[in-house]
């Protein structure tokens, strides 16, 4: 009888023990998923996460103790895991991406070879040396600045690029081609947009909400002019008396409208 109580209790203690082993390793789990770094584990990838998809506009490049001021149109978009894009100040480039955890690798590279006047080709030599030789880059990311350091100490300063507002900026339209004459403003004032289809002056309603611009039946001078802009003009009188999408990147405005019009258009700097 003694010895069977004790079977008996054996038995419900191994049994107790087996069901809490479970309990402990999903604690142990959940304590995982709240980002806390185990034992011997590997550290987060949210710094390299924070660099990609983003436009960063390039400030200097500084090598051997030199800082070299940067153009005002250099610029990089890196994105892990695929091809980064950017400019070196004037040529466009590209170039093959890695990334993990705070390190990124750029390598590769394919760029144009346009030779700019006024533009500082030496700089463009040492961004790209610096850049895209293939060598990890080190990341830190802090209040809107990013630094890219190589393994010997050299240093790239980059901001995050601001999109141009919606509304106070004067864009010139770039597609369809009407030259650069034609150009809209937005005045968040008034609830207007004005500005040239090209030829005529034009002048609107436009209530902007949730990316989106209302625009109403426009007010248009009558002037001719050759028939390239005149055909320009009929497009961009398709956006009018209805509700267009509109999206910004940089410094870039798209304007979408109901029926499949799409106007392209750039800020003034």
């Amino acid at each position: 009888m003694y010895r069977q109580k004790r079977h008996t209790q054996r038995t419900i203690l191994t049994a107790a023990v087996a069901a809490l082993v479970p309990l402990a390793v999903a604690c142990g789990s959940e304590k995982s998923g709240t980002g806390e770094k185990a034992v011997g584990g590997s550290s987060s990838a949210e710094p390299a996460a924070a660099v990609t998809g983003v436009r960063w506009s390039i400030d200097s490049v500084t090598v051997d103790g030199t800082t070299h001021r940067a153009p005002s149109d250099a610029h990089v978009t890196i994105e892990a895991g695929g091809r980064s894009e950017g400019s070196y100040g004037c040529n466009t480039f590209s170039a093959r991406t890695e990334g993990e955890g705070d390190r990124i690798r750029l390598s590769d590279p394919t760029a144009t070879e346009r030779a700019c006047e006024g533009r500082p080709m030496a700089f463009e030599n040492t961004l790209a040396r610096t850049l895209t030789d293939g060598g990890e880059l080190k990341t830190e990311v802090n209040d809107g600045w990013l630094t890219l350091t190589t393994s010997d100490g050299a240093t790239i300063r980059l901001t995050r690029s601001k999109d141009a507002p919606l509304q106070g900026t004067e864009w010139t339209v770039t597609t369809p081609a009407a030259g650069s004459r034609a150009h809209l403003t937005f005045d968040p004032r008034k609830d207007t947009v004005s500005g040239s289809l090209g030829c005529n002056e034009v002048n609107a309603r436009a209530t902007v909400r949730d990316g989106r611009i209302t625009l109403g039946v426009p007010a248009v001078t009558r002037m001719m002019c050759e028939d390239s802009l005149m055909d320009s003009e009929r497009t961009l009188m398709k956006l009018f008396d209805s509700t267009v999408e509109y999206r910004i990147d940089h410094r870039t405005l798209t304007l979408t409208s109901e029926n499949g019009t799409s106007v392209r258009a750039v800020a003034e700097r």
